[in-house]
């Protein structure tokens, strides 16, 4: 195996009696990292963009084991609120290696975000509208600034997460020169950025192309810039046939597009560093047979991976237990009382029985960093994979830890 590693993991290639052997010891559902598999993606990444900037986007997967491969790996953080900038700096970034991307952000996010650059003068600060540079104004920053323009062209796995056209993102590209120019004498203007949404396949590649285009004209329109930044969005393949997305041909096709600029090509992936690094293990509970199907729920729900129930996302799902069983038609469905609570329904999987293991696959990106404690659910354990060895990474949380919050609340009402 090459150092980056084949382009794609698939859940077939993980080893099955391992993954059994980490939910008998630390039960289920259980999230399962190989931090190895990490360092092969940001490997690649390297390799087809040598001469780029790389910065991981935080908010695919946050967990500490995670951030400090990457930073190890030599990848920088781009975080998405004032708690991944505090993650990314106890995880050993230095402030020079951190950008804070600010999307409407609540005015406690600029104040500790503020404070931290105090501490960390070299810290980037991108922001996507004018009134957001006034509100730093008023916490008197004056460091690196990047402005983020909205190109008008997204693309994306899914209209939720195509951002490059969305209002919400950035400044209206023809308006950024303008205001480059004038906040010049407040702070040290570095760079501008866009992202055209997440999930990027093959299909979307004439977009970002565009973008990076539209993005190249805006560089070379402002004077100055250290790097211009066209995101990233890369996507991997989710489902068992669909080939993986060639690395280098969008790294060529990103050079050719943006053109000649005295500013550093940038980009930004998240889902693809990380995504295909994971599977979520889960227990079978309770196997009804009703007309056409399977019903088959698992201890884990919408509550443990939410991309199924928010973007009819499609995961792999294999039986571990007994993956040589006659294949039947299931719907596989969590605890949830929702019906958007289903991971797959018309899904052929090796006929499972109560208590056997499934493992979902590419469940490393958005996974874990979605989950929540709806219907009072507490959020699962991840164990990470290094080599060799496993550790628990994350403990899994408790009924305990639900109430803690309300318990405890009398403790911290201001005096």
């Amino acid at each position: 195996m090459s150092e980056g590693g084949p382009a794609v993991r698939r859940l077939a290639d993980w080893d099955r009696e391992h993954l059994r052997s980490l939910a008998d010891e630390f039960g289920s559902p259980l999230y399962v990292t190989d931090l190895q598999r990490v360092r092969e993606n940001c490997h690649r990444l390297r390799e087809a963009f040598p001469d780029a900037h790389i910065s991981y986007a935080v908010k695919a997967h946050a967990g500490r084991a995670v951030l400090e491969t990457v930073r190890d790996a030599g990848i920088d953080a781009e975080c998405a609120s004032a708690g991944e900038v505090e993650r990314a700096l106890e995880a050993g970034f230095p402030g020079d290696r951190v950008r804070y991307t600010a999307v409407n952000p609540p005015a406690a996010d600029l104040d500790h975000v503020v404070s931290r650059w105090e501490e960390n003068p070299e810290m980037t600060i991108t922001v996507g509208a004018a009134d957001t540079i006034d509100r730093l104004r008023e916490r008197g920053f004056d460091g690196r600034l990047c402005l983020r323009a909205n190109p008008g062209i997204g693309a994306g796995h899914h209209e939720k997460v195509r951002t490059g056209a969305h209002a919400k993102f950035g400044i209206p590209i023809d308006r950024v020169p303008d205001l480059a120019e004038d906040v010049r004498d407040d702070v040290a203007l570095v760079g501008v950025h866009a992202h055209a949404g997440s999930g990027i396949s093959g299909d979307d590649l004439s977009a970002h192309r565009e973008l990076v285009r539209r993005m190249g004209d805006l560089a070379r329109s402002i004077d100055g810039l250290e790097f211009v930044d066209v995101g990233g969005g890369f996507g991997v393949p989710y489902r068992e046939d669909e080939p993986p997305l060639s690395l280098d041909a969008v790294a060529d096709a990103t050079r050719e597009a943006l053109g000649d600029t005295d500013a550093r090509l940038a980009i930004e992936p998240g889902r693809y560093v990380v995504a295909d690094a994971g599977v979520l293990l889960s227990r079978v509970n309770t196997v009804k047979d009703v007309p056409e199907t399977t019903v088959v729920g698992i201890d884990a729900g919408m509550t443990t991976l939410l991309r199924p129930a928010m973007y009819d996302a499609y995961h792999a799902i294999s039986n571990l237990s007994r993956p040589d069983a006659e294949a039947v038609s299931t719907i596989i469905a969590g605890p949830v009382c929702e019906t958007s609570d289903v991971f797959a329904d018309g899904r052929l999987l090796a006929r499972p029985e109560r208590g056997d293991l499934l493992a979902l696959g590419n469940a490393g990106a958005y996974g874990y960093e979605m989950a929540s404690t709806y219907n009072s659910r507490p959020r699962p354990a991840e164990v990470v994979l290094d080599g060799d060895e496993s550790r628990l990474a994350r403990r899994r949380e408790t009924l305990d830890d639900i109430t803690t919050l309300e318990r405890t609340a009398s403790e911290h009402i201001p005096n």
